[in-house]
């Protein structure tokens, strides 16, 4: 669990670190502070923190649950079915775009918002053309039962209590 762990760390800053946090200050960081705080900058700040408490809880939750790490280099053991996965496939996607809007509701940028759009249909073509595929080739029916009861990009209402992860 620990190499996990330590695994766990450094993909966090390589992946959405820089993709959530680098490349939408350098789009827009330098028109951070216009000497006014008004209702989209506390919009954009709330929306990039709760993004990123909940990109650090799904990381958790891989090593836990799953003893392995976000990244296809260096995947989980088990299915990751629990806490946010409950409630929807794809909880670090949809919270590092949370992250990135808000940072361009921040920075009123242009270019941060068009980068949010490139990142959503890079993740979206990723999910469909690899992880999926891949998640059901290791997991099986398992994975299959997950897929049908649990929404991709927008949260359920209420806590799937499917069965856990196994290959």
């Amino acid at each position: 669990m620990r190499r996990a762990a330590i695994g766990t760390v450094v993909f966090f800053f390589l992946a959405p670190g820089t993709v959530g946090g680098l490349i939408p200050w350098l789009l827009g960081g330098d028109s951070r502070y216009d000497g006014s705080f008004g209702v989209t900058d506390v919009l954009g700040d709330a929306l990039f923190v709760v993004g990123l408490l909940l990109v650090i809880a799904a990381f958790v939750q891989f090593v836990r649950e799953g003893r392995g790490t976000p990244a296809p280099v260096a995947p989980t053991e088990e299915l990751v079915v629990g806490g946010l996965y409950r409630y929807i496939r794809n909880p670090m996607y949809v919270a590092v775009g949370a992250m990135i809007a808000g940072q361009a509701l921040i920075y009123s940028s242009a270019a941060v918002w068009w980068w949010l759009l490139a990142f959503a249909g890079l993740v979206a073509s990723f999910v469909r053309l690899y992880e999926e595929p891949t998640l059901r080739r290791t997991y099986g029916a398992s994975y299959e039962a997950y897929l049908a009861a649990v929404p991709g990009w927008w949260p359920r209402l209420t806590r799937w209590r499917g069965g856990s992860g196994g290959r």
